[in-house]
């Protein structure tokens, strides 16, 4: 398959300063090499990279080729690839790759070269093999920093699994640890993990399965049928097991369990336990009773989640006092956060304590987003964008020197995104505000947009807002819009939280193209519009995908009355947007879009009304402040109909 070339002369400007292949037919053979690669087949990738001599993407090539033997290459070999591509992304992902080969060796002495040189901190296996490492040298100091691995709430990598083995064999792990981690599992419901934590269980000490079965698989049916004695801690635990999973179904009935006798046969601390999951549940589902159910948990035992949940209840309740309160109990980290900020402060403002609200605002008011808007709108101030900085032609010249930033737009080019994005990160990582701006101006004028949206948003003094919030194809969202009646800054801002402004993009879901249209969205939008000859391939073509998307957008505006709840309609479907209303009684804006139980949604919202106050900035359209925007969500109507998920 030969892709198309370059989009324009800034992709070759990007790359000047390497020889230029895509014109001579070599994406094949680069293209080929990839799929021998991912295919595992190092014979036909010798065979294409034979084409390839002096290719700008020789590192990625020779990473490929490496990294598929590296089980068997000897060390001199490794040793050169790492030397020769020192400052290539591809030479620290190989690092990271080697170093769990070595890790699984227990060849620690070249374990600890390479480790000094490594910058994935975040790479979990290989900290698990820093701590093996130590521990196998004598450091028993590495078990207080390891235990964090026991929290993980998935399964464990390899490495990290031979970590937690030593930790039970050398009795860091107690009994009690191990069901911790299985309510940690089952919280997050990982049950395949959870029964492998419990196989560290002695087989006295372990539940039967056929009852663990049950409890995730039927957690009501199973709680019915309790023993009347729950002494033995296996049956005991898996009850509990049983009621964290039956809460996330329904809350209000799990805690009719706990108050109908479940309650009393567990002891208190398991009591308070469960009255803080169900707490937790019964916040996300909205239950009116929730804070009741949190009244009944062990304050000292909540988590920064729950703890954020018991706000949000608070919030929907008005009961400012309370989101005070939680917010205190908060650990340090999150508390700091700009939501919690924010809230703080309007609950410190809605008791008259008004010089504190406002010192509270104004630790976050410069922060381009949400919350920094809405604290700035508080202190009376314009939500202004502030002075921008633009690239000089020698900073925009350096950024197209850099080998790492022309790698990245060649990947991207030939359709090789996710290798892309990780090369481009690994080069600006240590990018002062002068050079993002620089590298982010680039990106767009090679139309990579969300490169440029991503790296334009990591400024932290200097910052230029018509990169962050870039607006290619204007004519054709301001037709659309224009045409059914909708805000444009709003339309750009959901486009620009929907796909970065990335024709191709698609989902997992199969949402396609700008406006991430779903296929099933889209037969219904062209029924509903009498749009002609639509096809379903024709969903990623460029205007048709706008047509579908504003013509979606501007239903759900109508059918629900008002952009929050369209916002968050259009990513998790109307009767969702619906039910999340208060039935009673109105919401602000803000608060409707904090509660929102989806955290995806949630984020988008947010993002997406934030978005729309910057795109009519740089627009100069009317200014409307964000809390304008938010404004009033009215009760609960009539249920919603099938059609509207």
């Amino acid at each position: 398959m030969i892709l198309k070339g370059f989009r324009n002369l800034a992709v070759f400007a990007a790359l000047a300063a390497l020889p230029a292949f895509g014109a001579n037919g070599t994406d094949e053979a680069l293209l080929a090499a990839f799929d021998a690669y991912r295919a595992g087949d190092p014979i036909k990738l010798a065979k294409q990279a034979k084409k390839l001599d002096g290719h700008p993407l020789t590192p990625w090539l020779e990473y490929w080729r490496l990294s598929l033997r590296l089980e068997d290459a000897p060390r001199t070999e490794v040793r050169e690839f790492l030397s020769t591509y020192a400052d290539a992304y591809v030479a620290e992902r190989l690092r990271g790759e080697w170093l769990r080969v070595l890790g699984r060796r227990a060849e620690w002495a070249e374990f600890e070269r390479e480790a000094a040189a490594y910058g994935g901190e975040d790479e979990l296996e290989v900290r698990c093999y820093g701590w093996m490492r130590r521990l196998e040298q004598g450091d028993d100091s590495a078990f207080a920093e390891a235990s964090v691995v026991w929290a993980e709430p998935r399964e464990l990598p390899e490495g990290c699994a031979k970590l937690a083995d030593t930790m039970v064999t050398r009795g860091r792990i107690s009994i009690t640890d191990i069901w911790q981690r299985v309510r940690i599992l089952f919280e997050a419901g990982q049950i395949t993990a959870a029964k492998t934590a419990l196989g560290y269980l002695k087989k006295d000490e372990a539940p039967d399965e056929r009852s663990l079965a049950e409890a995730a698989r039927r957690p009501r049916r199973f709680l019915q049928g309790l023993p009347a004695s729950l002494e033995r801690r296996p049956m005991r635990e898996v009850a509990v097991l049983a009621a964290v999973r039956y809460a996330r179904e329904d809350a209000e009935t799990t805690a009719e369990l706990l108050l109908g006798g479940l309650g009393e046969r567990l002891p208190e601390r398991e009591a308070r336990y469960l009255w803080g999951r169900v707490a937790l549940e019964g916040a996300r589902q909205h239950h009116p009773d929730a804070l009741a159910w949190y009244a009944r948990a062990s304050e000292s035992t909540l988590d920064d989640e729950q703890l954020a949940w018991k706000v949000r209840a608070a919030l929907r309740a008005g009961e400012w006092r309370t989101v005070r309160a939680a917010i205190d109990r908060m650990s340090p980290e999150e508390r700091t956060i700009p939501t919690w900020t924010y809230w703080y402060g309007r609950s410190l403002a809605a008791v008259g304590e008004d010089a504190s609200a406002r010192a509270y605002f104004l630790r976050i008011a410069a922060a381009p987003e949400f919350y920094g808007l809405l604290a700035n709108e508080e202190l009376g101030q314009a939500s202004a964008s502030g002075e921008t900085y633009s690239p000089s032609e020698d900073e925009l010249d350096a950024a197209k020197r850099d080998p790492g930033l022309a790698r990245a737009l060649e990947l991207i080019r030939l359709g090789l995104r996710n290798e892309g994005v990780r090369e481009w990160q690994f080069a600006i990582r240590f990018y002062d505000d002068p050079r993002l701006i620089a590298a982010a101006e680039l990106a767009r004028r090679a139309e990579v947009y969300d490169r440029a949206i991503h790296t334009a948003d990591r400024t932290v003094h200097l910052h230029n807002f018509a990169l962050r919030y870039p607006v290619p194809y204007r004519d054709l969202f301001g037709e659309y819009a224009k045409s059914r009646g909708l805000d444009e800054a709003w339309v750009l801002g959901l486009v620009r939280q929907e796909s970065r402004f990335i024709s191709e993009a698609r989902s997992s879901a199969g949402a396609a193209g700008l406006m991430q249209v779903m296929p099933r969205t889209a037969r219904y939008v062209a029924s509903r519009t009498g749009m002609r000859n639509y096809r379903a391939k024709s969903v990623t073509e460029l205007q048709t995908n706008v047509q579908l998307g504003t013509s979606y957008l501007k239903l759900v505006l109508d059918q629900l009355g008002h952009p929050v709840l369209a916002s968050a309609a259009y990513n998790a479907g109307p009767g969702r947007a619906k039910r999340w209303r208060d039935p009673e009684r109105s919401l602000e804006g803000a608060i409707y879009a904090e509660t929102i139980p989806f955290g995806e949604t949630r984020r988008y919202v947010k993002k997406v009304m934030a978005n729309s106050v910057f795109y009519s900035q740089l627009m100069h359209t009317e200014p409307k402040p964000l809390k304008q925007r938010l404004g009033t969500i009215p009760p609960r109507g009539v249920a919603a109909s099938q059609d509207d998920e």
